[in-house]
């Protein structure tokens, strides 16, 4: 063990609770069996590692540590409640229940508790529509408002879904165990879908001062290559590589200062070569399998872009084909937006432009910043700049990244006062 200061200390700490928290967390869930007193136990365990760590030093497994504190705590909760005596047998018999399960499946199927815990928030039984928010808040940590805006709805309506999914766990006794290997595929779509959407969130942080949230897009990875160990399904190998794919450009799309870099003006010698040729094999591979899906097919397109000089060199039209067998297995109006702009580079931005209308009449995107920060884009490159600060002005007021804002309020002065 070693004894920091307590100001050092107190930062090391902290910067445990960032990377560990959610871990710990879903370890606890495992062998609490209750989402609530799992998160009460992790907060009273770093609680107590503030209190005791100054004096005895820091463990030299500290996750281990705060896993076993934070269980102590919750059952020296449950004793101080009056009806401890009533509930200790079956209590002690479920703990052994779910301990003696999971010893004999971890180590042979998975061997991560939060991935396990993700599986269980996607138990067949749960609403599909609520088992991905809330694998991303409970597993996750993502906030509820975070969830919401990657689901284009409201705050409120995305807590009564979690809140829903929570109660679903409880009246109907869902357990906290390790799904068999037999279980596993008919619970793949919803795992790679939270999966993606924690990457994401990492990759565009949906609000606050940075763009990126890298230890948001490391987690995700991470899980992605446990699940394909698990797992090696094509559309999993296809997951991995959209996200080696899109994080091969991380240190471009981001200056020293902060601002956004459009991919048309992003120094390509910086993206990282090694992630491009790991996630062009991978599609490869899910490619040839014949049974891909959705995150292939996105996939296929971010290598398009990895392996082009330039954004003039682009096979455009091979993405916008790409994009139109995507919405007819997966129709979206995001994806639709994403094949507008591709049609917009390859046909002109006339094309594009009225596509992205069609898009915004429908109602599908009203809401949604970066499909009025494209329809402004189109008409500035037509020459209709008074449309065009309009529509770069109600994608300021719906954006919540404050770099996303910054590049907004630039396009705005530039149409105010053009040089």
């Amino acid at each position: 063990m070693t004894t920091p200061d307590t100001t050092a200390l107190r930062k090391q700490i902290d910067d445990l609770y960032r990377s560990e928290s959610r871990r710990v967390y879903a370890s606890l869930v495992r062998l609490l069996n209750d989402f609530d007193l799992a998160d009460e136990a992790m907060h009273e365990a770093f609680a107590s590692a503030l209190e005791n760590w100054p004096g005895t030093g820091i463990p030299e497994n500290p996750r281990a540590w705060l896993i076993s504190t934070g269980r102590f705590k919750a059952i020296d909760a449950i004793r101080r409640q009056s009806r401890w005596k009533n509930l200790q047998p079956a209590f002690a018999a479920r703990m052994d229940d779910l301990a003696a399960e999971n010893a004999i499946r971890a180590s042979a199927e998975i061997e991560d508790d939060r991935l396990r815990l993700i599986f269980t928030c996607c138990h067949p039984a749960i609403d599909p529509d609520i088992q991905v928010p809330l694998t991303l808040r409970e597993v996750c940590g993502l906030t509820t408002e975070e969830i919401a805006r990657a689901f284009l709805t409201t705050k409120t309506t995305m807590a009564q879904r979690i809140v829903r999914g929570k109660a679903k766990i409880r009246e109907e006794e869902i357990p906290y165990e390790v799904p068999s290997l037999a279980d596993l595929p008919s619970r793949l779509d919803a795992v790679l879908a939270a999966i993606y959407l924690v990457f994401n969130e990492g990759y565009s942080a949906s609000q606050g001062k940075s763009l990126l949230r890298v230890d948001l897009t490391a987690e995700a990875i991470r899980l992605g290559r446990l699940l394909q160990d698990l797992l090696p399904d094509p559309e999993v190998q296809g997951l991995l590589a959209l996200m080696l794919l899109h994080e091969s450009r991380r240190e471009a799309r981001v200056s020293s200062d902060g601002e956004i870099i459009l991919l048309d003006q992003q120094d390509r010698s910086r993206w990282d070569q090694k992630r491009i040729s790991e996630g062009r094999e991978l599609v490869e591979q899910a490619l040839r399998s014949k049974r891909f899906g959705v995150y292939t097919l996105q996939a296929a397109i971010s290598a398009i872009h990895a392996q082009s000089a330039s954004v003039a060199e682009t096979d455009w039209n091979q993405i916008v084909l790409l994009y139109t067998f995507l919405l007819q297995i997966d129709p979206s109006p995001v994806v639709e937006l994403n094949r507008a702009a591709a049609v917009a580079m390859r046909d002109g931005p006339e094309a594009g432009l009225r596509l992205i209308e069609d898009i915004l009449q429908s109602g599908q995107l009203e809401n949604y910043h970066l499909a009025h920060s494209a329809r402004g884009e189109l008409l500035r490159r037509l020459g209709k700049n008074p449309e065009a600060l309009l529509a770069y002005q109600r994608a300021f007021e719906l954006a919540r990244q404050e770099p996303e804002r910054r590049f907004l309020e630039k396009k705005i002065r530039e149409l105010q006062d053009p040089k």
